[in-house]
């Protein structure tokens, strides 16, 4: 039986211990003086305390020990959770398990953890869910990942021990494991009804795939946001570095308390002596932190958000993750911004606070609110203008080939047809040259690209999914690297995703999602998005090692001279070229602004123009294509 049944009918059919109070309907007498969560309109309603809610710290042995100390690493978190869990009332959780919380801080407002009065509680609790949920019957956890904050132990970024952490306290949720308050006691989640959710942002994102993708009993559902699912693509790009000097110990070190760094360096020397830096193939410390693969192990569904133009978690790390969760029909729901790396609370905050309401009420309190009827993925499609779809990529799409051209002095051209006869067309690889340099003025000749551009559009083209570009080259030194860039020429207004801010305005009025107490309100500062007029938009890229043209695990030497077929992907994307617009391939050597290490052979590369093309998810595939004038 198809595993998304299965899950929604458990999901249906569950309801929590306590009892459900229905505003209009009619509710037993011995039903009456329990408590119980109140739902209306579809929602649960805020009908507890917040001020009064009891406020916990609690520490988990763990299975690990990462600073190889001889002692396994103690896990700390904070649990809120209604005052009426004490009569009886039975709640999920909402978990957000994070490396940050002492360090970097969450959200907008850079909110850390704080203890104000020294008794060993949390009175400032960053982000809103607490101050939104726990009112509406939910326990909220925030969980300080295995060497940050609270918790004993060293940070090994992405690896088990990260991974593991919030494992601890879902294990400890289902009396699994034993937590113990500061004196020592030992405390038991009497009060939990069974069903827990993980969320947050980047890193914290990833801790909650990292969690799902084990399988642990309980966990129901998470909402990982523009969080990195395969490490290796983080500092890593089909072979070619992105992220050097360390990258892995060095964000360690950033999320380790500023105390505890000196202690935990034998820990991140381990890690930089095993990341791979000086050749950048895949290798078994990649393995490690990579949740792709497990996928198939997940018991829980997923509400998955990612910003198209994130160039610090790129959005190849929501798609593998998505096209995994698809082959193994995962329950599942997706939003794509045009932002960078933004939280949806401060993208589209009053769809997303509901989105997530009505989702945690679905799948953690069984309110039949008809969350999985409604279209599967929302994609902004310019400034706060949002289409739904039935999926993603976007049903109809077809991988359709478009061929490079040459050209006559200018450009070479884009058709959907091959070269006519065998051409060929040079350039030189310029470790040093800009993004800039590489996409505009297009006509113009340089040396040290090559660009292909199609005639103007007379149709809207729609790409949708994860283009691939097919390449054979000539180089004539041992090692290169590759790299395409698709563009759109056309002026149009856009999400100015490349300024300050990634596409939004951090505006000085605040707006308050929530309830208060004397220490933690919820009022965060609003947004408005950053748009801005031009005439050229780098619509996605991607990059390889030639020597890595095989695989990834493996670095191959060319043969100067000898031609090799190449076929990298570019990062996912969902984009409408619009009529009048011209499309634009770039190809590329090196590609420092990719975030890149540049090669320094300066390469003298040369492309076979005939079997040489870009592969584009064009949703109508060839006919759309004919009819946009391809």
């Amino acid at each position: 039986m198809r595993r998304i049944g299965r899950l929604l009918r458990v999901a249906a059919a569950l309801l929590p211990v306590a009892a459900v109070a229905v505003v209009g309907g009619t509710t037993p007498a011995s039903a009456a003086a329990a408590p119980g969560i109140v739902v209306a309109d579809g929602v649960t309603q805020p009908v507890f305390g917040y001020a009064d809610a009891i406020r916990e710290r609690l520490f988990i042995d763990s299975t690990f020990d990462s600073d190889q100390d001889g002692l396994r690493d103690i896990i700390a978190f904070d649990v809120m959770r209604p005052k009426a869990t004490l009569d009886g009332l039975k709640v999920p959780v909402v978990m957000d398990a994070s490396p940050y919380y002492s360090t970097l801080c969450r959200g907008n407002d850079s909110e850390c953890k704080a203890d104000l009065d020294g008794d060993g509680l949390l009175d400032k609790w960053p982000l809103f869910y607490d101050n939104y949920f726990v009112p509406r019957g939910y326990a909220m956890i925030l969980l300080d990942m295995v060497g940050t904050n609270n918790s004993t132990g060293c940070p090994t970024t992405n690896a088990n021990e990260d991974n593991l952490s919030a494992k601890q306290a879902i294990n400890w949720l289902g009396g699994r494991a034993t937590a113990r308050n500061a004196a020592g006691q030992v405390v038991k989640a009497d009060w939990y009804n069974g069903k827990s959710a993980m969320i947050g942002k980047s890193y914290d994102g990833s801790l909650a795939m990292a969690t799902a993708v084990t399988g642990v009993k309980g966990l129901t559902t998470v909402v990982p946001i523009s969080g990195p699912t395969e490490y290796y693509d983080y500092v890593r790009s089909n072979g070619v570095i992105t992220r050097g000097n360390s990258y892995v110990a060095s964000l360690a070190n950033t999320v380790t308390n500023p105390e505890r760094r000196e202690y935990c360096k034998p820990t991140r020397d381990r890690i930089a002596a095993a990341d791979g830096d000086e050749h950048g193939d895949y290798t078994a410390f990649w393995n490690e932190r990579s949740y792709v693969k497990k996928v198939p192990n997940m018991t829980a569904s997923v509400l998955l958000y990612h910003g198209l133009n994130d160039d610090n978690v790129r959005p190849d790390h929501f798609s593998k993750f998505w096209y995994a969760l698809a082959e193994n029909d995962v329950p599942r729901k997706l939003w794509l911004s045009q932002e960078g790396h933004v939280d949806p609370f401060d993208s589209r905050r009053a769809v997303w606070v509901s989105t997530l309401h009505r989702w945690f009420d679905f799948w953690l309190h069984g309110v039949q609110n008809g969350i999985m009827d409604e279209p599967r993925v929302d994609i902004e499609r310019s400034a706060d203008v949002w289409e739904t779809y039935a999926d993603w990529p976007v049903p109809g799409k077809a991988d359709t080939e478009v061929f490079l051209q040459p050209g006559a002095g200018g450009a070479g051209g884009l058709k959907l047809v091959p070269a006519a006869s065998p051409a060929t067309q040079s350039f030189v690889d310029s470790p040093t040259q800009s993004q800039n340099t590489m996409i505009l003025n297009p006509d113009v000749v340089q040396p040290n690209r090559l660009a292909y551009l199609s005639a103007p559009l007379t149709a809207p083209l729609h790409i949708s999914g994860t283009p691939v570009v097919q390449l054979r080259v000539t180089a004539d030194q041992t090692d290169t690297n590759l790299g395409a860039i698709l563009v759109d020429y056309g002026a149009a207004e856009r999400v100015n995703h490349r300024a300050s801010g990634e596409g939004i305005i951090t505006l000085d009025t605040q707006d308050c999602w929530g309830e208060t107490s004397p220490t933690d309100d919820p009022c965060y500062r609003q947004t408005e998005k950053r748009v801005a007029t031009s005439d050229v938009e780098l619509v996605t890229k991607g990059i390889q090692d030639a020597q890595n043209r095989q695989s990834i695990r493996t670095a191959v030497p060319l043969v100067p001279g000898q031609a090799y077929n190449y076929s990298f992907p570019l990062l996912p994307e969902d984009y409408v070229f619009q009529p009048g617009h011209r499309i634009g391939v770039i190809v590329v050597g090196s590609y420092p602004q990719y975030s890149s290490q540049a090669d320094q052979t300066r390469a003298n590369l040369s492309v076979a123009l005939k079997t040489s093309n870009i592969v584009l998810p064009v949703v109508g595939g060839t006919a759309a294509a004919h009819a946009a004038g391809l």
